[in-house]
């Protein structure tokens, strides 16, 4: 069932304008590295900060299609700011849905994303671990302590990192037997230190620093969520979906943004021997139809997704592949305008070589390529299993 929007023609405009404008401190942004914070306080100031949080909580309870159309769009003007605001959205979608969060508690980080844009997201990847998705125990301590929570470990790659008010923690408790899970910290608590670790080429103004817990309290209301590990083996769908297809239309956009920009310079560019713009020779007209295809496709694949998951039957194979398709043909898009224009292409003086470097980024975003075929492969011969066909 498809849920009524809740983006009116107002701030479809308004978030067009604020796309417009983060295009043009992203350049200088991407080569400081630092987080666009002037952008997140912009989005908290036209209400976009709490869209996913429910409707009692002060947010707009917004569905999945409505925060692709705002993800998408911010990463038409700066990928990495829409990639630190997808975050929040799908951790607030994520605790709307849960049914183990403490109401409080809920009520307390859903208000303070829409009165103060407080920003959340999960701090899930560790040095030794890598990423839970692949499964083994975090190293990232949760002990009793006379009579308190303590909290002791790094994570990295924590996007949004300097500019979180709240991370969601994936630790294992020291118990015997132990358990895993989730706790709610409050970044601005004693004994929390943050490593400038984030040098990536691509996506350099997310701030996805390292955050290391030195004996952390925490409070026994934090404790979100702990369980045997064995209770955790079927994940959670429903975030692992909307996380799918969310970054997907993020890296899709980044495309398009190169696409655009390409189309400009073809129209610009006159080569004295030529005498007459490059948009005029028929290798660049078949070069944007090739980008085209590419792109229409990407359509396509989101718009059956999207449809699917508000119809109730999409599951995570298929929203992995949707993923795993729109990244791969976002970033063939983008080497083709790069492999035919040469140079320009890659200048730092030209968008095309950050969209390049930003857009690469789509094949490391969970789910990666291998866990998200061999999870469609091995739905596709299950089935044959079931039928017997």
């Amino acid at each position: 069932m498809q849920h009524p929007s809740t983006l009116d023609a107002s701030t479809l405009a308004r978030l067009r304008q604020l796309a417009a404008r983060f295009a043009t401190r992203a350049p200088a942004h991407d080569r400081s590295g630092d987080i666009a914070t002037e952008n997140l306080a912009e989005l908290h100031q036209a209400g976009l900060l709490g869209l996913s949080v429910p409707v009692g909580h002060g947010g707009r309870g917004a569905p999945l299609r409505d925060l692709v159309t705002v993800v998408a769009t911010l990463a038409g003007g700066d990928p990495s700011t829409a990639l630190i605001v997808a975050m929040q959205y799908l951790q607030h979608a994520a605790i709307a849905a849960a049914a183990t969060w403490p109401e409080d508690l809920r009520r307390r980080v859903g208000e303070s994303a829409v009165r103060e844009g407080a920003l959340l997201n999960a701090l899930r990847v560790e040095p030794d671990l890598g990423t839970p998705s692949r499964g083994g125990r975090p190293a990232t301590r949760l002990r009793r302590e006379a009579g308190r929570w303590r909290l002791d470990g790094t994570k990295i790659y924590s996007t949004g990192s300097t500019a979180l008010r709240w991370g969601l923690a994936w630790v294992s408790t020291d118990e015997d037997p132990f358990r895993t899970g989730q706790v709610l910290v409050d970044m601005r608590a004693p004994g929390i230190r943050i490593e400038p670790t984030w040098h990536q080429m691509g996506m350099r103004a997310t701030g996805s620093n390292t955050v290391i817990f030195d004996n952390v309290t925490v409070p026994d209301d934090a404790i979100v969520d702990l369980r045997p590990p064995d209770a955790w083996k079927d994940g959670d769908s429903f975030t692992a979906r909307w996380h799918a297809i969310l970054v997907a239309a993020l890296y899709d956009a980044v495309a398009r943004s190169g696409r655009d920009w390409l189309v400009s310079f073809l129209h610009e560019r006159v080569p004295s021997a030529l005498g007459r713009p490059l948009a005029t020779l028929p290798r660049f007209e078949m070069l944007l139809g090739e980008i085209d295809s590419l792109l229409m496709s990407n359509a396509a694949v989101l718009s059956h997704a999207l449809s699917r998951e508000e119809g109730g039957t999409l599951d995570l194979a298929d929203a992995n592949l949707a993923k795993y398709v729109m990244t791969e043909n976002a970033i063939r898009a983008t080497e083709r305008a790069i492999a035919a224009i040469g140079n320009p292409g890659l200048s730092q003086d030209n968008p095309l070589e950050r969209h390049y470097r930003d857009v690469l980024c789509g094949r490391i975003h969970t789910p990666q390529s291998d866990t998200a075929l061999m999870l469609s492969g091995r739905k596709a011969l299950n089935e044959r299993l079931k039928t017997g066909a």
